[in-house]
């Protein structure tokens, strides 16, 4: 019976079974697990009859904390044991963290703490979620629950990593590897916005995570198939998600994707409704060009309860989600819509809030075209530049950076603020997070300790309070879109790729190399600051690609 007929969705994912890397904890005396090593070394996936070699046992009071080493999505498999009695009870506890599966995980979006009965001789699959460690304790004065294996399940789509990056500074190489595992994380049969919380398609999120894609991955469909979800559940004059801006968002979206894949057929589809969007936003405009967006109105949650600097950030991002549209308009030989938006856009230009010191306004007015480069740079996004950043709009100053030229203050504030979670244990990037929580905590993938501060219990805001805190968020990426299109200066600026900009800015590195997936194929770069100081640059681009842009620019 094929899946068509049958009503079904064919699953794009793959899984794969990992065993723990090592055990961080486990009770002791009498009531520690007998022979956990075995879990360690134990790849089967399968329960049999008369194994020759003993099993772990977890009996009444006994409990163990498993690493798998990274973070992963998906769940865990456990093979029992023909030694076990006729059935066994367990709680399971999945965690981003080590504290996280010692305390009482939260279960929004997908359940991370449950009591399971564990059958005799058999394979339970338990779990659903984003998680690196699990606890696992035994119920019952009776308990005796008998292991061959406890398994993680990897559950994600199976891509090769086309797009690369390395230079000479590995803290770079690792947050760029980061940056691109924790998005693929997030394209599961959509682009989520996180694994463990926010299993969700939001729209104003999946912007870096789109930019992070098309520096990493080939177009394998989950991307428009999410923009179409959204696009589909919200029908105008709806803003998707219920907020303003995240209609901003996918009309920002589709002109980048546009401009990477060149999937006419696609656009041509986003007609209707981009059009109807210019209708909408052209009400949303006063007549002294003050934005008039309606609620729920939204940046960033560092911003949300700053009411001017979201004013003043929402008029850069229409300025330049209406630049956006009138290119797509451009594109679809809409001349009156192409029009319509960039009136609008003139029209915004002529109202520029005070910033209020806020990095992600500011950064939204570069980027709209309302503020100067150089001089936000100057006034407001160098001065003290880990301070005030968020993980999502952290990428926005990163970009408004660098159109001030300034590549090597924004590489430092990707080692220092980006690096700061690879320092705390991270193999994900996280939903938010801020430098002075690690001033007396300890790391994620260690017990808490008395007297230090717990860096994923006792911190967060807003919505992501303590542990319902997500450790892998993919809006967080940023920095591997950023360092591939600035450091290796890999920018199309034709649809499809058809051309490519290629201007390195290597700031304060001595070399760099990778290379970026298109519709025509990889390209590959590699670039080398000579003895006098320029910079050489070798190119590969496939058939079909032109090179638009000067080479050797620093």
């Amino acid at each position: 019976m094929s899946a068509d007929w049958a009503g079904g969705c064919p699953d794009p994912r793959t899984r794969t079974f990992l065993p723990p890397a090592r055990v961080v904890w486990s009770t002791e005396g009498a009531a520690a697990p007998l022979r956990p090593e075995v879990l360690l070394r134990s790849a089967t996936i399968q329960a049999m009859v008369h194994t020759p070699e003993p099993a772990c046992v977890l009996a009444a009071g006994a409990s163990i904390v498993l690493d798998y080493g990274r973070e992963l999505h998906g769940g865990l498999r456990l093979v029992t044991a023909d030694n076990q009695p006729r059935v066994g009870r367990l709680r399971l506890r999945f965690g981003e963290s080590v504290s996280e599966v010692m305390g009482r995980p939260d279960n929004d979006h997908a359940l991370h703490d449950m009591e399971l009965d564990v059958p005799w001789q058999g394979v339970l699959d338990a779990g659903n979620t984003g998680f690196r460690f699990v606890r696992l304790d035994a119920l019952g004065q009776d308990a005796r629950v008998e292991l061959r294996a406890a398994l993680a399940q990897q559950v994600l789509r199976d891509l090769p990593y086309v797009g690369s990056f390395r230079c000479s500074d590995d803290r770079l190489n690792r947050i760029w590897d980061t940056g691109a595992y924790t998005v693929h994380l997030n394209m599961q049969e959509y682009v989520w916005d996180g694994i463990k919380r926010d299993r969700l398609v939001w729209l104003g999120d999946l912007h870096p995570e789109v930019r992070v894609i098309c520096s990493v991955f080939d177009d394998d469909g989950v991307v428009p198939a999410s923009l179409d979800l959204a696009r589909d559940n919200t029908p105008l004059p709806g803003y998707i998600n219920g907020i303003s801006s995240y209609s901003l968002w996918w009309i920002i979206i589709q002109r980048d994707w546009f401009l990477h894949w060149g999937d006419a057929a696609y656009l041509a589809a986003q007609r209707p409704y981009l059009l109807g969007l210019l209708e909408q936003l052209s009400g949303c405009v006063a007549a002294d060009g003050r934005e008039q967006l309606p609620a729920h109105r939204f940046l960033d949650w560092p911003t949300s309860d700053d009411g001017d600097a979201v004013h003043a950030g929402l008029q850069g991002l229409l300025s330049w989600a209406c630049g956006a549209g009138a290119e797509l308009c451009g594109y679809l030989d809409e001349e009156d819509g192409a029009r319509r938006f960039a009136a609008l856009r003139g029209q915004l230009r002529q109202h520029v809030p005070d910033v209020a010191a806020s990095k992600q306004a500011t950064a939204m007015q570069v980027l709209g075209g309302l503020r100067h480069a150089a001089a936000a740079n100057a006034d407001v996004l160098g001065r003290d530049p880990c301070a005030g950043m968020s993980t999502f709009y952290g990428y926005y100053v990163l970009q408004a950076r660098a159109l001030a030229g300034d590549v090597a203050g924004a590489l430092e504030v990707i080692r220092r603020y980006w690096g700061a979670m690879l320092d705390a244990g991270a193999t994900t990037f996280w939903e938010d997070f801020d430098l002075a929580w690690t001033r007396n905590a300890g790391r994620i993938d260690e017990l808490p300790a008395p007297g230090r501060d717990d860096l994923h219990a006792d911190f967060g805001n807003y919505c992501y309070k303590g542990l319902r805190h997500s450790l892998c968020h993919g809006w967080a990426g940023g920095p591997t879109a950023w360092l591939t299109e600035h450091v290796l200066g890999l920018r199309p600026t034709a649809p499809g790729c058809r051309r490519l900009a290629v201007t390195p800015r290597l700031g304060d590195l001595d070399w760099a190399e990778g290379s970026l997936p298109t519709p025509l194929g990889p390209v590959q770069v590699s670039h080398r600051r000579a003895a006098d100081g320029r910079v050489e640059t070798r190119l590969e681009l496939p058939d079909g690609m032109e090179r638009d842009g000067a080479a050797g620019v620093d």
